[in-house]
């Protein structure tokens, strides 16, 4: 093994002392600055070395780094200040039990920043702590992925709004008990964006910001070793120019990556994120981190430059914003989503694995999958935590591990291909009503679109969809982390086909489940004879025993295994106190038997149904339905 060599103490003087000098002309460089500078530059400082040691322009590139993040910190708001001090002595605030996050697209939901505003009184009805707004920034016109090709990092959409309503919405919700949650795109800009711009007109300090290369030679070379990952876009990694020049582009061809090769890269981002840490956002969301560092002959995914990225990002935060966290987006295979997840790192991360298998297990009325992620991939490092769904703004990938399948007696490959074919609608029998998304000709990959109510079979008039609708969020609800709702889930609004008759969206078929907000279904909420009114009354009845529970804070689980294939098992413990979650994801009756339960103290109580239960008789599980039960260890 090679081992690194360490820079001698005077460097590391040197590298401290330009930075401070190049701190000090942005503005005072004051005693709480000071103070994380100390703490946090020595980290920092490693990372840069480890990442453009060889560059000549390190030390500057690194002093630049430090100078905006004093002068961000000197304009930060006292506010916000003030909310960093109470974050930083309480660092887990997230693992709260009372935690409830939302999601939704500004225009589709609140139609801009002054609607979403008005929903605020909803939001605090519903109980969200953590409100997720989908990309709204400025983006072209038509060919924007959704907003998620970002021509400014700092101007909003102008049909959404202003950068000012933004930092006020913030404030608000702060007031409201609601965290901000943005996304920061910073694997990619759109083609439109000013630093792609002077890269197309030949600006050698901008084309330095992307992989331009002037011919074929280069990217045949990298296409060689990485994957396509929007086929229906545009074949392999680059688009061509009109020029005549390639560059990259791993989503759509007008999202082009950045070069984080070059450190002015890591500069200008660094200088984004905080602009936008500085508007009052409490979380933000990293996306596609898997794809920030490309290196020939390799796929280009995950590398462990990417983390060192994501970690230097993280200590230029904890200088300037120290009360923001990171919310890793790693679609990728399970051991590798795990491997972003850090308190210096991602202090939180999607989990798209539980996800997928709930979705899987539906399918198969079979939990044992689901089991086994529970009991082998659930686990995370103290100080971090997962976000749980049942579904977002994105596709659903099966993103489970062919190893784990195969322990099954499960061929991976083909039962994609099932899952695929079912949540269209096009297995016999299926029950759900999804859409496939960017389907793969050549390697056979797909993966699926559509609401939750739609993909639970409510949309099909399944006698079983509200209760699978149903489950499906208990699951998330009760296995730790901050659950996560797409709004509009908890009235059951279905897929929008209207999609396919918009020129700018009929290509993306997840525009299927992004409807507008379902005006009708929330009017319907407290009207129990629709499906509206009864699937948010037994969604917000389990959110209000989920804030009742001090179990369920925490991430850390134990799973419960009973001889039922189809029944999910798990413990949340606090304490000498347990809540036994037992779930049921086939359509038909199941009886846990008093010997499975033995473990346990005699009387439960069902914390759903506000009842006692005698575990001397069993339990019986009706079709899709579970329990949580308060006990004892016997």
């Amino acid at each position: 093994m090679t081992i690194p060599a360490v820079r001698p103490v005077d460097v590391f003087d040197e590298d401290r002392a330009a930075a401070l000098a190049a701190a000090s002309t942005s503005g005072r460089v004051d005693d709480d600055f000071l103070e994380r500078f100390d703490a946090h530059f020595p980290r920092l400082h490693g990372l840069f070395t480890r990442l453009y040691g060889a560059r000549p322009d390190r030390r500057e590139q690194l002093a630049q780094v430090v100078a905006t993040a004093s002068a961000s910190w000197n304009t930060r708001p006292l506010d916000l200040k003030v909310h960093d001090r109470q974050r930083r002595s309480d660092p887990d605030w997230f693992q709260s039990e009372r935690m409830l996050g939302g999601v939704c697209y500004v225009d589709r939901f609140g139609g801009n920043l002054a609607g979403i505003r008005e929903q605020i009184p909803y939001f605090r009805e519903l109980g969200l702590t953590y409100l997720h707004l989908l990309p709204l920034f400025d983006s072209p016109d038509g060919e924007s992925d959704g907003g998620y090709a970002v021509s400014s990092y700092r101007r909003v959409n102008p049909s959404l709004g202003t950068m000012t309503q933004l930092a006020d919405l913030a404030a608000e919700l702060r007031l409201a008990g609601i965290s901000l949650v943005l996304d920061f795109v910073f694997n990619h800009t759109s083609d439109q964006h000013d630093w792609a711009q002077r890269a197309l007109a030949g600006d050698p300090e901008f084309e330095d910001f992307y992989l331009i290369f002037p011919d074929r030679k280069m990217p045949d070379a990298y296409e060689r070793t990485t994957r396509e990952v929007f086929p229906d876009d545009h074949p392999g990694s680059f688009v061509a120019l009109e020029d005549g020049r390639w560059v990259w582009a791993t989503f759509h061809r007008y999202q082009w990556d950045l070069n984080y090769a070059n450190p002015a890269v890591f500069r200008a981002m660094a200088g984004e994120m905080l602009f936008l840490a500085n508007q009052g956002v409490e979380v933000l969301r990293m996306d596609a981190v898997a794809f920030i560092w490309k290196q020939l002959g390799t796929s280009c995914e995950s590398l462990p430059e990417a983390h060192l990225v994501l970690q230097a990002f993280h200590a230029v935060l904890a200088m300037a914003a120290p009360g923001v966290v990171f919310k890793s987006e790693a679609i990728v295979h399970p051991d590798e989503v795990v491997s972003y997840v850090s308190p210096e790192e991602c202090r939180l991360s999607y989990n798209p694995l539980q996800m997928a298998l709930t979705w899987e297990a539906l399918a198969t009325r079979d939990a044992r999958l689901l089991q086994q992620a529970l009991e082998r991939r659930h686990a995370l490092p103290a100080g971090t935590a997962w976000v749980t769904y049942v579904r977002s703004h994105d596709d659903i990938g099966w993103t489970f591990a062919d190893e784990d399948a195969a322990e099954l007696g499960i061929d991976g490959r083909g039962h994609r291909e099932f899952l695929n074919r079912f949540y269209t609608g096009r297995h016999e029998g299926a029950f759900a009503r999804g859409v496939a998304f960017q389907q793969n000709p050549t390697s056979g990959d797909a993966r699926v679109a559509g609401t939750t109510a739609s993909l639970a079979g409510i949309e099909a008039g399944d006698p079983g969809g509200e209760d699978r609708v149903v489950l499906a969020h208990a699951i998330a609800l009760s296995t730790g982390g901050v659950p996560l709702l797409y709004l509009g889930d908890e009235v059951a609004q279905l897929n929008d086909y209207s999609y396919a008759d918009d020129p700018g969206r009929r290509g993306d078929s997840r525009w299927v489940h992004r409807g507008n907000r379902p005006r009708d279904q929330y009017a319907r909420r407290g009207d129990t004879s629709t499906p509206a009114g009864r699937v948010f009354e037994r969604l917000t009845k389990l959110i209000s025993v989920r804030r009742a529970t001090p179990e369920f804070a925490g991430n850390s689980l134990s799973t419960f295994r009973t001889p039922h294939a189809s029944v999910l098992g798990y413990q949340r413990i606090a304490g000498d106190s347990v809540v036994l979650v037992l779930a049921n994801v086939s359509d038909a009756e199941v009886q846990i038997d008093p010997m499975t339960l033995s473990g346990l103290m005699r009387t439960a109580r069902d914390l759903v149904r506000n009842a006692d239960v005698d575990l001397n008789e069993g339990i019986v599980l009706r079709p899709h339905g579970f329990v949580w039960l308060r006990t004892r260890s016997a």
